[in-house]
């Protein structure tokens, strides 16, 4: 089962998830949207204040594919291959 993936980097995130649908990068934040059958997660990772260190993911929100929001950890399960 997925961990929590708050404060996770991308790396990690695509290790627990597997590749993102969507990447898309603005300013130093960067947002990956991984989807499947059940639901949409989106990632949304931002650097540390004042530190060099790598993005982290810092919010997430999961949706079904008619928009209306599901529970975070049920969507991150169902991500888990089989």
């Amino acid at each position: 089962m997925h961990g929590p993936i708050i404060g996770l980097t991308p790396q990690e995130l695509v290790q627990q998830l597997g590749s993102p649908a969507l990447q898309i990068r603005e300013g130093s934040s960067l947002k990956l949207q991984f989807r499947n059958a059940e639901c949409v997660l989106d990632a949304y990772l931002y650097p540390p204040p004042g530190a060099a260190a790598p993005l982290r993911v810092t919010y997430v929100d999961a949706r079904n594919r008619s928009l209306a929001s599901v529970d975070q950890g049920a969507c991150l399960h169902s991500f888990e291959g089989p």
